[in-house]
């Protein structure tokens, strides 16, 4: 039994079928997303979307789809399914659809009166190409498919539209054609794996409508261009190869490939793989540097979501070196950061406050998995520095107050991981004395205490562990209050009283400068106040200011993103504190929790977890369709599960 299967009633709804995405990337930089029905409905969806380091960090649509025609007896039945202009949907070959399956690769059966056509997709690992296979599985006459590409060139944040200045041009090259539609951009070359006629027809087809995009309150309508379409008849049990990419392909060898990359995906053929797949497609190797991208389909590789979800996306599945990889990126970046130097990796936001505490709680992570020792031998020298660093008040917005905690300024501008902004001012002013970067810089200190000590660097330890303790001594004094919860910020001895769960953090760190009192009385505000099926609330209901929904237009969606809404890489770090107080008694719990994120597989982004959830009934998902920190919290409490089990 498949488990991310969807059957003919399903798949004929188009009102279930285009809330469904699904997502397929390669370690270059790639990826193809749409909805399972192949009808695009954001700006960011696409055949193939690579990065064109020569023009922006962007991405690029090269091509937006490819429509499929099965032609018998000279009639001309089109697979295709796109979206115009006031709702109206043309062609509509979502009706010949009778199953739809993702557990290895995204797999289309399509049934047109007696012919049964099987269409399969998947990318390259390590070139920006995607293979398509069609199968003939029955047919009772001469059969002859179409294939036509619609072409944008174009970046992801924009449209474009009919004009002059696109070069119409093409050559023809081994089954296929090469052509490029501005200057710029790379050459994309359309090719079969069988001989077929390639008959020009360019043309404009205008007025696509994205209503994802619609719904955000952006522009949502565009031109794509069509230079004309590939031809070819098609045998009983044959397979034919479509391949699209920036570099010519071995057509003689295509057949051979699109087998071999089908037969190295891990099925998703449960919750854990479908999570264990998701983290590889975060994974992006260019120019030899490792990144990990935050979520898909917009974000890049920001500093803090790469250090917070690294662990759970490598560390938590075995492969522990994806972790030294990305980490040996990252550790080049932190030391030009950290020396002032020109910035040469792609690793966005390391200026933030609490970015070089997350670094070094991943590295603590490693530690966990491997040794003290190994860590200390791989990251010592970078714990070391960092904490020199923010000691030496060297940070640009991390200020070392004579109380040993860490002030920041985050009046201006967002400056913690609550980082949404309305009108150029944060939407949640996080200032001053900030509890889980101030939680963060104990367990640092903690932390490289116990790395010198392992190096045998009992001097230096030694004044870690009395800096440490005077830091556990201040952060209670000005976090701790008398209602039981931790206060979010302290600006100016002028407390946050907002319930929030930054606090959890703290509750969950190995080191921590609560005690298990403390710690308990936390997760049980988190549990009354902010849990959800589907994540922690970044607001309580009963606190000023909620608002749960993150809908409409982009500054509504400003005002909510941190306001209410629910969070799953949050639970993370609370299911950790609640392992923490309840121990083995609340394993029952934890699994209970979990197992409202496996409908998520089906739903959204197929096999993956979404960037947010509203804070309230029905906790409909939003954001990114595919977000880093959620998935590898997921995969870190599971592991946490199994070392208890």
């Amino acid at each position: 039994m498949s488990y991310l299967k969807f059957e003919k009633t399903f798949m004929t709804n188009l009102d279930e079928t285009l809330t469904r995405e699904i997502l397929r990337t390669n370690r270059s930089g790639a990826y193809h997303c749409t909805t399972i029905v192949d009808c695009n409905t954001r700006k960011y969806h696409g055949l193939l979307v690579v990065p064109v380091p020569e023009l922006d960090d962007e991405n690029h649509v090269l091509i937006s789809s490819l429509d499929t025609t099965v032609i018998q007896h000279g009639a001309e039945f089109n697979l295709g399914v796109h979206q115009y202009w006031g709702n109206n949907f043309s062609p509509r070959g979502h009706k010949y659809i009778r199953t739809y399956d993702c557990d290895k690769v995204p797999t289309t059966i399509y049934r047109v009166g007696g012919v049964v056509l099987k269409k399969e997709k998947l990318l390259e690992h390590h070139e920006n190409r995607i293979l398509i296979r069609y199968t003939l599985m029955d047919a009772h006459s001469e059969t002859t498919l179409r294939l036509q590409p619609y072409l944008a060139f174009r970046s992801v944040r924009q449209f474009t539209h009919q004009n002059n200045q696109a070069n119409q041009d093409y050559s023809l090259v081994e089954n296929g054609i090469r052509t490029c539609m501005y200057a710029g951009y790379p050459d994309l070359y359309m090719q079969l794996s069988k001989e077929n006629q390639f008959v020009s027809r360019p043309d404009w087809y205008r007025g696509f409508e994205y209503f994802k995009e619609k719904e955000r309150g952006y522009d949502a309508n565009e031109d794509l261009y069509v230079p004309g379409y590939f031809e070819f008849t098609i045998k009983k049990g044959e397979s034919v190869v479509f391949a699209a990419g920036t570099k010519e392909a071995r057509v003689p060898q295509l057949r051979r490939i699109f087998a071999s990359e089908a037969g190295a995906r891990t099925p998703r053929d449960n919750f854990y793989h479908c999570l264990k797949n998701s983290a590889h497609q975060f994974h992006n190797k260019q120019d030899r540097a490792h990144y990990i991208l935050a979520g898909y389909p917009w974000f890049k590789c920001r500093a803090r979501d790469m250090f917070v979800s690294l662990p759970g996306l490598t560390l938590s599945i075995g492969e522990n070196f994806e972790f030294e990889s990305a980490m040996a990126t990252a550790e080049r970046a932190i030391m030009d950061f950290i020396k002032g130097r020109p910035r040469k990796y792609q690793v966005y936001e390391l200026e933030k406050p609490d970015v070089l505490l997350w670094a070094i709680w991943a590295v603590q992570q490693y530690a966990k998995s491997t040794s003290m020792e190994k860590a200390m031998q791989s990251y010592g020298k970078l714990v070391n520095d960092i904490v020199d660093f923010i000691r030496k008040n060297r940070h640009q917005n991390m200020f070392f107050r004579p109380n040993g905690l860490i002030s920041i300024n985050g009046k201006d501008s967002a400056e913690t991981w609550m980082n949404s902004t309305c009108m150029g001012r944060p939407v949640v002013a996080r200032t001053g004395f900030v509890v889980e970067i101030n939680a963060l810089w104990y367990n640092a200190l903690c932390f490289a205490a116990d790395l010198n000590r392992q190096a045998g660097d009992s001097k230096r330890a030694d004044k870690l562990s009395a800096l440490a303790f005077a830091v556990g001594q201040s952060f209670l004094q000005t976090f701790v209050n008398q209602y039981g919860y931790l206060y979010d910020y302290v600006d100016e001895n002028t407390p946050d009283w907002s319930v929030r769960p930054n606090m959890v953090i703290a509750a969950a760190l190995d080191y921590s400068p609560l005690d298990v009192r403390q710690k308990k009385s936390i997760v049980d505000y988190c549990t009354k106040e902010l849990l959800t099926p589907k994540g922690l609330r970044s607001l309580s209901p009963v606190s000023p200011g909620y608002n749960p929904y993150y809908a409409g237009p982009q500054r509504e969606r400003d005002l909510a993103y941190h306001q209410g809404t629910a969070w799953p890489w949050l639970m993370g770090f609370y299911f950790e504190a609640y392992l923490k107080v309840f121990r083995r008694s609340g394993l029952s719990f934890v699994e209970r929790q979990l197992i409202g994120y496996e409908e998520e597989m089906t739903s959204h982004c197929v096999g993956s977890i979404p960037e947010l959830f509203d804070g309230n009934p029905p906790f409909k998902g939003r954001g990114a369709v595919s977000f880093a920190m959620n998935v590898a919290e997921l995969l870190r409490t599971i592991k946490r599960l199994n070392e208890f089990e």
